[in-house]
Order: C-alpha cells, then structure tokens, then sequence
C-alpha cells in the first residue's frame, strides 16, 4: 500500500524545532508533490493581558509572523515546491491547528515540532504537539530531530 499525501499543513513559530519540521515538511512535500501550508498561529491569550499596556504588541506579533512565512515560503519555493500556501492566524494554536485549520484546508498530514516557543505554557498544561497528537483526524508528525 502506498500512502500518498496531497495537504501538509507544518506549524511553524520561529523555534528551532518548529524549522526542523518545515525542513522534513519540505521533503515530505516534495516527495509526494503536495501543497504545503505553512501556519503560524499568533495565540491571543499569551498578550492579551499586556496589549491592554502597550498595543503595538499585537503589530509586532504579526509583522513577526509575516516575515517568518515568507522566508519558509521563499525558502521552500527555492527547494522546488510549486505549491506553498501562507496562514497566519489568531487564537489558540491547539485548537486552531489540530481542528480548524486542518478540517479547513482538508489536511492529510500534520507536522510540528515536539517542542515550540512557549515553555511555560507546556509546563502548564501541556503541549500543543501533544494536543495535536491526541485531537487530530489525519496522520501527524512530530519532529524530536534536525534534518540529517
């Protein structure tokens, strides 16, 4: 049996991790001809509280974000890829990733790192690679390694 994927969606936030998963995201995509769709989801309950002292916080948050999708999509598209597709988002990314985004853009495979940005959130109650491994409905790949 072979299994060919067609939607990849690779969760990216500027950790290390997260650019080892967009670098085994480019193969896989490349190897299977597949649109790769590259997310960032700027959680909201992280600066919520802060935003009401400074509000360029949110401006910051996404220019950031902005600038880390297109240097993955140009990056990609210079490995090869025909089909790269940016999202930035806002909201939680356990939540969004695993259920909104994939179900939305019809996702058969989900890669992310095994660890991202937000230690203190992991700590707390859990992380979003774990909540995606628990609540996804398509195969889901956490990267531990960097690209060998």
């Amino acid at each position: 049996m072979t299994l060919v994927y067609k939607q990849i969606l690779v969760a990216v936030d500027g950790s290390e991790e997260s650019k080892w998963a967009f670098k085994k995201a480019v193969a896989i995509a490349d190897r299977n001809e597949a649109t790769l769709n590259l997310i960032n989801i700027i959680d909201t309950r992280s600066y919520a509280a802060v935003e009401a002292y400074d509000r360029s916080i949110a401006e910051r948050a996404q220019k950031f974000a902005e600038e880390l999708l297109s240097d993955y999509k140009l990056e990609a598209e210079k490995a090869g890829l025909q089909h790269v597709k940016v999202f930035v988002e806002y909201g939680s990314p356990k939540t969004m990733i695993s259920r909104d985004l994939s179900k939305r853009l019809e996702a058969d495979l989900i890669i992310c790192g095994a660890t991202g940005l937000n230690a203190v959130e992991r700590f707390l109650i859990g992380s979003v690679s774990e909540n995606i491994v628990r609540s996804a409905k398509c195969d889901v790949l956490v990267v531990r390694t960097p690209e060998e």
